[in-house]
């Protein structure tokens, strides 16, 4: 294995494995502007986050995704863990046979090329309640953005898939603040005091389904784009898809977040990159809300493969 992609595998079993680790980056914007010197795709051309102007995308129909799985109990036992530089939950991994393939949820549709299964998702946020946000949607940064990260089926490992360009999908959810709780978080919400330290984690005694995350979202309205991860190594793998229908959270519920600890002893806050250019690439728009369209149908009228990701 080259050394390279040796590197990017290590750093994502620290990403989504959890696994207690020494490698230290930070966000400030001088150390930001450091990350391209060790990570060199952080420089590269087709980096994300990136700011969504609704009048510059390109709308077209497409099907909806779907999300198999979503609504089955997470496989036992959750772990959550303060990396210093997120909140993250990793889903163990489960034996096909004994629990059938559709067990550990997937996603398919939309423009991905393949079915994706989930291998985790943390998140980012902010000090203050009008940042926190990777994305910026028609010029609104909302207080908290939720990744979902998923790997395309046909690669063994997060870490061999995203050394490809179709090696990984995200699913992004934003938070507002609202004055009534999100009832998705309130199981992590409440967890949050075990991982007050970075390089903490905790072993949930529950569990909960995807679905009960983003419940209330309209998830027939998304933005699909071609990006890159938001932490080093920044690897060009992923398929974004964002979601801008935003799930509410309460000033209890983020203040929970912004009382942990990063790695230097300060508070963990304000974990988000810097919006990157969007250079030539599309930023396509889902139009219609017919679930469940037809990708034959679609081809044969040409409309869904007519577009590529770029200009």
């Amino acid at each position: 294995m080259k050394l390279t992609a040796f590197l990017e595998a290590s750093f994502l079993l620290i990403c989504w494995s959890q696994a207690v680790s020494s490698h230290v980056f930070g966000y400030s914007e001088p150390n930001q502007r450091r990350w391209a010197r060790h990570h060199g795709h952080c420089a590269g051309k087709t980096q994300s986050p990136i700011a969504i102007t609704t009048s510059r995308t390109t709308a077209i129909h497409m099907p909806a995704v779907d999300m198999i799985g979503y609504h089955n109990l997470l496989p036992y036992p959750l772990k959550m863990i303060n990396n210093g530089h997120t909140v993250s939950i990793t889903i163990p991994k489960v034996n096909v046979t004994e629990v059938g393939e559709d067990f550990l949820p997937y996603i398919r549709g939309a423009k991905l090329p393949g079915e994706f299964e989930v291998e985790g998702l943390h998140f980012h946020w902010g000090d203050k309640n009008n940042r926190g946000s990777e994305h910026v949607i028609n010029d609104i940064r909302y207080t908290m953005e939720m990744h979902i990260v998923h790997r395309n089926k046909k690669y063994a490992t997060i870490g061999e898939a995203l050394n490809h360009p179709d090696g990984a999908a995200v699913l992004g959810f934003f938070f507002n603040l609202d004055e009534d709780e999100g009832a998705g978080l309130v199981t992590i919400n409440r967890h949050l005091h075990l991982i007050a330290d970075a390089n903490q984690e905790a072993t949930l005694n529950v569990t909960f389904s995807l679905s009960s995350l983003i419940a209330g979202v309209d998830v027939d309205k998304f933005y699909t784009y071609k990006g890159s991860l938001t932490t080093p190594p920044c690897s060009e793998a992923v398929t974004w898809i964002l979601f801008p229908d935003p799930i509410p959270i309460s000033p209890k519920q983020i203040s929970r977040f912004r009382q942990l600890s990063d790695t230097q002893d300060g508070a963990l806050v304000d974990n988000f990159r810097t919006l990157q250019p969007v250079g030539n690439r599309r930023i396509f728009a889902r139009t219609g809300h017919v679930r469940h369209t037809s990708i034959a149908t679609l081809k044969h009228e040409g409309e869904y493969l007519k577009y590529d990701w770029f200009y």
